[in-house]
């Protein structure tokens, strides 16, 4: 379920300040946040964002298609190493 449309997409404010800031002084630095719960807006656009995961930040280069996602879809929070040893003999079979 979805945020209500009354309050508004959630945009953390810090992030949305540095941004701002970022923005006025054209600096290219990636702007680290632990607020992956953030909706990315349209003012995102162009910035690059380093996203927490848990362990390390991630850096995103935010583009248009990525505007109403939120922050933490573009930064894994686990690892895909590979499935188990039985499916991998099975295929090595056949």
């Amino acid at each position: 379920m979805g945020r209500s449309s009354k309050k508004g997409p959630y945009i953390d404010a810090k992030l949305l300040k540095k941004v701002l800031n970022q923005k006025q002084t054209g600096d290219k630095n990636p702007i680290k946040t632990w607020a992956r719960a953030c909706t990315i807006s349209p003012d995102f656009v162009g910035h690059t964002i380093a996203i927490h995961n848990g362990r390390n930040f991630i850096n995103v280069f935010i583009q248009e298609g990525m505007v109403g996602h939120r922050l933490g879809e573009f930064s894994p929070t686990r690892t895909f190493r590979a499935h188990g040893r039985v499916v991998a003999r099975e295929i090595s079979k056949t």
